[in-house]
């Protein structure tokens, strides 16, 4: 009975460190054609965008570069050093679902370990593809 227990027990420890909690609120989540849209304004009304994946193809965005990697969010961290904590700061990678992404909880974590109140994740479920590129929205420097 004692093995079955220390089983069970060694089972559900290694299952839930296997789950990570998003750092983001559902209410942190912005929708793609949100975003499209915001990009209609004035420059100083826009949200600061920051790709944290692979490739910056969303016009306006800053490319930071993977966040899974030092590097990335070294430069994450420079992109941001001068902008008020109360800016609407959009972060996205688009490499994959959210829940195989090894970029976006990272960036999140440090959106939100730098004190941005106005953090978001752009809402790409699928992929940046899928959720931006096949519904036309603006990309690079259009």
């Amino acid at each position: 009975m004692a093995g079955v227990v220390a089983l069970v027990t060694a089972f559900t420890t290694i299952s839930c460190f296997g789950q990570q909690k998003d750092p983001w609120t559902q209410k942190q989540l912005l929708e793609p054609s949100v975003l499209a849209s915001q990009l209609n304004l004035p420059e100083d009304q826009r949200p600061v965008i920051i790709d944290v994946g692979p490739a910056g193809v969303i016009k306006g965005a800053l490319a930071a570069g993977p966040a899974e990697h030092a590097d990335g969010i070294k430069n994450l961290k420079a992109f941001l050093k001068d902008v008020p904590k109360t800016k609407e700061v959009v972060i996205y990678c688009g490499c994959c679902p959210f829940t195989k992404c090894p970029n976006i909880r990272p960036a999140f974590n440090t959106l939100l370990s730098m004190g941005f109140k106005n953090s978001r994740l752009l809402d790409l479920s699928h992929n940046l593809k899928a959720d931006w590129i096949d519904k036309g929205y603006p990309l690079g420097d259009q």
